[in-house]
């Protein structure tokens, strides 16, 4: 099949690019999607093509191609530093100096933005994935009560602090792919079809597919994809297993992943309770010829098998279409 198998570094960050590659060509991928706090540093990819060059080299010392940036901790800056939603575990993802400082992080993730658009140009890669944040996630469960006019207003300042950012790219030629996700403005089916008739369907967003965070809300993403067909940008390969035994919460019961007293928990690709074949067929149908990147996250398992076997299990569904159709030698 034409579509790469490719990894994403977000929970590979403690690796240096050289070695990320090294270890990514070991396991068998055939490129990387790259996140900003790790092989990347996109203010210098946005203006050193030195810098580039040097990644774009190390990448093909390992027979490695990019065909996606991740800038999903200085997205999620972007809204949840709205200084009345301002979320203290944000001072992790923005540079030290600016911790506790809302509206300084917030300038600092708009800018990062702008120049992921710019870094992705650099290195001629076409979609840079993200997160978007969002003013009232804290509120999506309605006590105390969430009034319309205060969602509205939410939906609103995403769509006029990410304007500028979405212009930016246009001016690039690049598209963004949010991440459907808890804690962002789009988490569901229906808050993804808000944000998009929010920004008026402008084209610039898109999806990056994810089923693993629609699974364990009993969505079901091959439905989920297709229906936002046409915004599917860029597609992650990731799995979740639920776990609901009478006592575990699907809500998580703040406990950490990994732990078996939680009502669901990410685990390797092929191990849980998303249909891979169902969503490979879709995929085959809506036309989508972009990376199947993986993103490895099994607190359970060591990462280098996982890594492996998350591999070896994704180009194993990675089936073409049929061009005939099964019953064409019947006919007379």
């Amino acid at each position: 099949m034409a579509r790469p198998v490719t990894i994403f570094t977000g929970q590979w960050a403690d690796l240096p690019l050289e070695e990320m590659c090294q270890t990514a060509s070991r396991m068998g991928y055939e490129g990387l999607e790259i996140a900003s706090w790790g092989q990347i540093n996109l203010e210098q990819a946005a203006k050193d093509m030195d810098y580039v060059k040097n990644l774009k080299d190390t990448l093909h010392k390992y027979h490695l191609d990019c065909w996606a940036i991740s800038a999903h901790l200085p997205g999620q800056c972007v809204c949840d530093a709205v200084e009345y939603a301002y979320d203290p575990r944000l001072d992790g993802f923005a540079p030290a100096e600016l911790a506790g400082k809302p509206e300084a992080i917030q300038k600092w993730a708009i800018q990062e933005m702008k120049y992921a658009a710019h870094a992705a140009k650099n290195m001629g890669v076409d979609v840079v994935t993200c997160f978007m944040g969002s003013p009232i996630w804290k509120m999506w469960y309605s006590f105390p009560q969430t009034s319309e006019a205060q969602i509205e207003q939410a939906y609103q300042t995403v769509k006029e602090l990410w304007t500028p950012i979405f212009d930016e790219f246009d001016a690039c030629g690049i598209k963004l792919a949010l991440e459907v996700h808890p804690t962002e403005i789009a988490y569901d089916y229906w808050s993804t079809k808000r944000l998009l008739e929010t920004i008026d369907y402008r084209p610039t967003l898109g999806i990056n597919f994810d089923p693993s965070h629609l699974i364990w809300q009993g969505i079901d993403p091959a439905v989920f994809l297709y229906d936002f067909a046409d915004r599917i940008y860029h597609v992650h390969i990731k799995d979740a297993k639920l776990n609901l035994n009478g006592r575990n919460s699907i809500i998580g019961s703040h406990i950490v992943f990994g732990d078996q007293r939680r009502g669901w928990n990410f685990v390797s690709p092929g191990h849980g309770d998303v249909d891979f074949d169902n969503i490979i067929r879709v995929l085959n149908q809506i036309g989508y010829h972009g990376p199947l990147s993986i993103e490895w996250e099994d607190s359970g398992m060591e990462r280098i098998f996982g890594g492996t076997e998350a591999c070896e299990f994704t180009k194993k569904v990675n089936f073409s279409p049929s061009d005939v159709a099964f019953d064409d030698a019947l006919k007379a």
